[in-house]
Order: C-alpha cells, then sequence, then structure tokens
C-alpha cells in the first residue's frame, strides 16, 4: 500500500536533517514541494535523485486531484520550504485528502522554528501557543492581538521583516510592554536572539531583515486586575506618591500586562472625577 509521507527540512542550515528523512526522499517515488529549488539544494547536498512537483499555496487545490491520484500507487513525499509541513505552510489539504482515500500518512518530523525559539527565548516552555503569521492589516491586526490579550501562555508568531515594526508597536500598545525573544534567521549564517522588552526590541530593529519568530511572555493577570479594583487602586496611589501619569502608566503596564494606553484612560478617568 503506498504511504504519504510528512517530512520536516531544514529551517536553514542543511545539516538539520535527519537520517530518516533523508532515506525517505531517497526511497519515495515523488517529492511533492513548496520550493522546488530550495528543495533542489538539500536534494543535490545529499545526492537524492527523486523526482519532485511543486505544490505551493497558488497551485494546492489544482494540484490536489494528481496527488492523490499518484498516491493509489506509489509512495509521495510532502515538504515545504522550510520545518514542518502544513505549519504555516501548504500541507493540509493533501494530508486530509490521503486520509480520506485511506492513504497512510506518516510523519517523518525533524526541526521546527516555533520550537526551537522558544527553547533559546528564555520565557516559559511548559505551556505555550502558536499563532501563525499576524494579520497583515494594521486593524485586524490589533482586533486580533485584542483578542488574545489575556492568554497567559508564551505565545509564538512568525512576521516578515517589512512589517515587524508595525507588530512591535502594536504589541507595545496592546499587551503592554511584554518581555519578548525575537528570533531572526534561526540556525542561518546571521543568526540572531534578541531578549529583553517589546519597547527594547523596537530600539534594536531599526532596520529588520531575515525570517523572524517572534516569542511573547503571556499575560501575567490582566484577567484578574479586570475582575477587580486592584488596579484602580494602584493608580491612586501613585497619583497620591507624586508619580506622573508617565512613571505610573509605564511602572504598571511592565507589573501587570496592560497597554500604558488603556492605563492612562484609568489615569485621566480618576483625574476628572
Amino acid at each position: 500500500m503506498p504511504f504519504l509521507y510528512v517530512i520536516a527540512t531544514p529551517i536553514g542550515n542543511l545539516e538539520d536533517v535527519t537520517l530518516r528523512a533523508i532515506r525517505t526522499l531517497k526511497e519515495v517515488k515523488l517529492i511533492a514541494t513548496e520550493d522546488t529549488r530550495k528543495t533542489r539544494r538539500l536534494l543535490d547536498a545529499y545526492g537524492i535523485k527523486t523526482p519532485m512537483t511543486s505544490y505551493h499555496e497558488h497551485n494546492k487545490l489544482a494540484k490536489l486531484p494528481y496527488l492523490l491520484e499518484r498516491l493509489t500507487i506509489e509512495d509521495v513525499a510532502l515538504v515545504s520550504e522550510a520545518g514542518m509541513p502544513g505549519i504555516s505552510d501548504p500541507g493540509y489539504e493533501l494530508v486530509l485528502g490521503a486520509i480520506k482515500q485511506g492513504t497512510p500518512v506518516v510523519p517523518v518530523p525533524g526541526v521546527s522554528a516555533i520550537t526551537t525559539a522558544v527553547t533559546v527565548s528564555g520565557l516559559p516552555a511548559d505551556r505555550f501557543l502558536y499563532l501563525g503569521f499576524f494579520p497583515a492589516r494594521a486593524g485586524a491586526r490589533r482586533r486580533f492581538l485584542q483578542e488574545i490579550a489575556v492568554e497567559k501562555a508564551t505565545l509564538v508568531a512568525f512576521e516578515t521583516p517589512h512589517r515587524l515594526t508595525a507588530s512591535l508597536k502594536d504589541l507595545l500598545e496592546i499587551l503592554g510592554d511584554r518581555r519578548v525573544a525575537v528570533c531572526r534567521e534561526l540556525t542561518k549564517l546571521h543568526e540572531e536572539v534578541f531578549r529583553g522588552t517589546v519597547s527594547q526590541a523596537l530600539s534594536h530593529f531599526t532596520s529588520p531583515r531575515g525570517e523572524f519568530t517572534l516569542v511573547i511572555e503571556g499575560n501575567k493577570g490582566l484577567e484578574e486586575l479586570k475582575q477587580t479594583a486592584d488596579i484602580e487602586s494602584r493608580i491612586k496611589e501613585m497619583r497620591r506618591a507624586g508619580k506622573t501619569a508617565k512613571e505610573a502608566t509605564s511602572a504598571l503596564s511592565e507589573q501587570s500586562g496592560l497597554s500604558r494606553k488603556e492605563l492612562y484612560r484609568i489615569w485621566l478617568k480618576q483625574k476628572q472625577a
């Protein structure tokens, strides 16, 4: 019976591939790949001669019947541009189609930018939530961040270099000045892992280049603070102590996870009262 092999490929360094992946790529009759040029570099590095066919975001539905037909007679491997197929990459439809027609689907696991970033971030890794790419449009991105603002688990997201600055600014305003690890070009020549706060990351990445994985500290108590008057009493105390609005909102944002904008609204409300 033919099999569909879902194979992880390196996210940068070509040495980050398993022996099982190399053997399987040699043995299958066809490789469905997101980027034939990048996969060719991997195949050439390990002397793999298996034929390839393109399978990417723009042709995945048109190519699906052909690949499912091939799977009725021979083994096929699915690979993405980097990492594990189907994780913010094409693959879901082919895997689902294979399952529906009774073709066994076999994972050949390996490196992933998600787990790689989390393990070196310095942030809690016992529970994390993968967010994929942030929405490209500013309004949709801000609404998305507001929806996950109360999430206590560590957050992981991908971001493009041309949207990194805008996303960090939205993170700062909506989630507050949380701890963050910004991982750039993981496993590649110019690998960099920046650890600090969101505001510090904004100052550091003035001309972003490369591929980015963001690991963001989860909320440290936003739900509880919103359900009680604790945050309002803290602001009152700081006003009485002579703190300025900037000093109070900055300190409380770091402690609570609330954005400075939201804290400033509470400050103004108390002042007007």
